[in-house]
């Protein structure tokens, strides 16, 4: 069990770094640069675009909401103490 718990919080943390990098780093200055340093010229502009950056930043939106449901879900589960013994399947 507590190799799930481990995996859980990594699952989190991930979605926590993810979500403020997709929130924040469409709308910097740095990404303007390294958007203009792509070799493509398509690209250049898909990274140029308002609505692309809206895109990354609701897709960090998205991120940030998963670990709040994630980590309510956490919060709430109910804790199965390891003095109670587990539930048998009916018919046994």
């Amino acid at each position: 069990m507590r190799l799930d718990a481990l995996f859980r919080t990594l699952f989190l943390v991930y979605c926590v770094e993810a979500g403020l990098f997709l929130l924040l780093a469409p709308w910097t200055s740095s990404w303007d640069r390294i958007a203009l340093q792509l070799p493509i010229a398509a690209l250049r502009g898909l990274f140029a675009a308002d609505w692309f950056r809206g895109l990354l930043s609701g897709f960090g939106i998205v991120h940030l909401l998963w670990v709040a449901h994630d980590a309510d879900l956490s919060l709430r589960k109910p804790r199965v103490s390891d003095a109670e013994p587990a539930p048998t399947p009916p018919g046994q």
